[in-house]
């Protein structure tokens, strides 16, 4: 006590880190945010859909501690495990959400999976999103806008990740313009602040005992903006390590933007056929 009131004395306290040093950045990092800013503008002016998707943090399914605090009567806590891991071959697991966010609406679709977050389960997610909000909010759609992380299920460079919108593309007669976000900004993704601050807030201090709360939570998230969300399981297999040979990329009809192609392109697709 005595070293603790010197240090104080000497104006030191006990603090923790604080992550604002971002490294190096991106040469083209601004001009990527305001070339992304005018894809999105562009496309709400001619009608056109515009999204954001990107994966939730995984959730541990079963009764454990979700941080934060919710009310409840006075000195009931929910009661759960002291240790926060899975027992091989124990019931519950891990739910992957994925969440997809119509910039212009202000709606979100979550699936929610329980296999791998893999760019399969990542495009099925955009489909689903298609089929039950999209389309049925632009119904005069030809192109559809996704701005996306650069890494992850929905990587730039991942093969599976091209190869899979393409068939989307080919399914719902859309061409498909993805915009991908520099390295190291995905905290500026919309969908973060947008759709999952919101979904953390409505479930926090609630245990998620299982997918069938996980759903329900995730589909009651509202916001006093009129955010408006919509939540599904999605129990299809999404296998990893799935490789996509050169003689399937050559199928790909893809033409990158002039500034900067790796990050901007879009997909046009081979045959409509609107499912």
């Amino acid at each position: 006590m005595t070293v603790a009131d010197l240090r104080h004395d000497l104006g030191y306290s006990l603090q923790g880190n604080v992550k604002t040093r971002e490294g190096r950045q991106h040469p083209d990092r601004d001009a990527q945010f305001r070339y992304i800013a005018r894809q999105v503008g562009a496309a709400q002016r001619r009608r056109q859909p515009a999204i954001s998707v990107d994966p939730k943090k995984k959730a541990l399914v079963g009764p454990f501690k979700n941080g934060g605090r919710a009310w409840r009567p006075t000195q009931t806590p929910h009661r759960v495990r002291v240790h926060d891991f899975v027992i091989p071959g124990a019931a519950g697991g891990k739910a992957i959400p994925y969440g997809v966010y119509d910039l212009h609406r202000d709606e979100g679709w979550v699936s929610v999976g329980i296999d791998h977050d893999t760019a399969t389960f990542a495009v099925r997610s955009i489909r689903r999103w298609w089929q039950h909000m999209g389309r049925p909010g632009y119904r005069t759609a030809t192109t559809l806008l996704i701005t996306a992380d650069a890494g992850g299920s929905n990587g730039a460079r991942l093969r599976r990740w091209t190869w899979e919108r393409q068939q989307l593309a080919n399914r719902t007669g859309l061409a498909i313009t993805v915009c991908h976000f520099p390295p190291g900004t995905s905290k500026w993704n919309q969908i973060e602040h947008r759709l999952f601050s919101h979904i953390a807030m409505t479930w926090r201090g609630t245990p998620l005992v299982d997918l069938a709360t996980i759903v329900s939570l995730i589909g009651h998230t509202r916001s006093r903006a009129g955010l408006h969300v919509r939540a599904e399981l999605d129990r299809g297999r999404s296998p990893a390590g799935v490789t996509v040979s050169d003689a399937q990329m050559a199928t790909i009809r893809l033409t990158r933007h002039r500034f900067p192609g790796e990050w901007n392109y879009t997909i046009h697709p081979v045959t409509a056929k609107a499912t």
